[in-house]
């Protein structure tokens, strides 16, 4: 008898049942189709893991919540509208101010799932939040006029942000942090990426808070207060361990009132505030003008709590026309190295 022969009879056995007839075929993922004025909750609580919910386009006024691991939602690109519900109900996502909620639990994060080519508009607080996930992944989304941030997360894990838009949200663009509620040390993302966003008309582009081990690529952001800011302070381990390349950074010359962490923001590229050990690189930042003491096309700046930048590491990039310079080092932290930059104006001294 063949290998060939013995290999057809053992999987023909699998499949009798010891004469009972052949099994069923497991059945594969699910696609749950939503069409406007369906409820895009209904066929999110109803999918499994594998499971994709495909809104086609047109305007859905509700906010999702999303518990189940390994499911898909997406829309048929920037013409799939999610806007805030006028009834928003029991729901607990709706409740908090948020688009879309993608939520698990201490210990049992949601895992794998995707949101993709959809627009989120006019919440409250956040078009898209996610807490206690791992491996989220959001794409092609669209993020706008939203109160607070535009796309958010904390206590997050190998994430990709990938070629969303995120403009004229009242506060961040893109918000990634360790957590939101209670202090601690920074978050290892385990490889994080953030890569070909355009992060453009909000207070700040791309937030940064406590998060160490992540990628920030060949996005553009424009028309903000300030570009992106790596935020830090005393907590151990700090921020940092992370790359910032290949980016655009230009005009982010909007003017924004100060806050009451805050002073008031305008014309910043990339600010440094009690980071360590990040690499800056291959970045363009042009025409990024302003008095406030955070302005200027890479800004180091102890953080609010007076911690110091330290051996972080700024190289090759190219800046152009910003003030009040190009590079600007307002503190004394150590290890810190300025190399091979094309720029014409620093403070101090030397730096270019």
């Amino acid at each position: 008898m063949t290998k060939r022969h013995i290999a057809y009879l053992a999987c023909t056995a699998a499949l009798a049942g010891c004469g009972l007839g052949f099994a069923p075929a497991a059945a594969g993922p699910a696609i749950h189709l939503v069409r406007p004025g369906g409820s895009i909750q209904r066929a999110v609580d109803a999918a499994r893991p594998g499971d994709t919910v495909l809104l086609s386009a047109g305007t859905y006024r509700e906010s999702i919540r999303m518990t189940t691991s390994g499911v898909t939602l997406r829309g048929r690109g920037r013409s799939t509208v999610i806007s805030p519900s006028t009834r928003p109900g029991k729901n607990a996502c709706a409740k908090a101010g948020n688009g879309i909620c993608v939520e698990g639990r201490d210990g049992r994060p949601v895992e794998d799932t995707t949101i993709r080519s959809l627009t989120l508009t006019g919440f409250r607080k956040s078009g898209l939040w996610s807490s206690r996930t791992t491996g989220l992944t959001v794409r092609q989304v669209t993020a706008e006029k939203n109160g607070q941030w535009g796309i958010a997360q904390e206590r997050g894990t190998r994430a990709l942000f990938l070629d969303n838009t995120a403009r004229s949200n009242g506060d961040a663009g893109l918000f990634l942090a360790n957590m939101v509620d209670v202090e601690g040390g920074a978050t290892d993302t385990q490889g994080a990426v953030i890569a070909r966003n355009r992060l453009e008309g909000n207070r700040a582009g791309l937030v940064i808070k406590r998060l160490r081990d992540l990628t920030v690529t060949k996005n553009e952001l424009t028309g903000n207060c300030a570009a992106v800011f790596v935020v830090s302070d005393e907590n151990s381990p700090r921020a940092g361990g992370l790359t910032v390349s290949d980016n655009v950074i230009h005009k982010n010359n909007k003017f924004c009132p100060k806050t009451a962490r805050l002073p008031f923001l305008k014309g910043s590229g990339i600010v440094l505030t009690g980071a360590e050990g990040t690499v800056l690189t291959r970045n363009v930042i042009t025409d990024n003008a302003g008095n406030s003491p955070f302005s200027g096309g890479i800004v180091l700046f102890r953080s609010f709590v007076g911690t110091l930048n330290e051996h972080n590491q700024i190289s090759g990039n190219t800046l152009r026309r910003n003030a009040p310079a190009d590079l600007v080092n307002v503190d004394t932290g150590k290890g810190n190295t300025f190399q091979r930059n094309i720029c014409r104006v620093s403070r101090p001294d030397g730096l270019c």
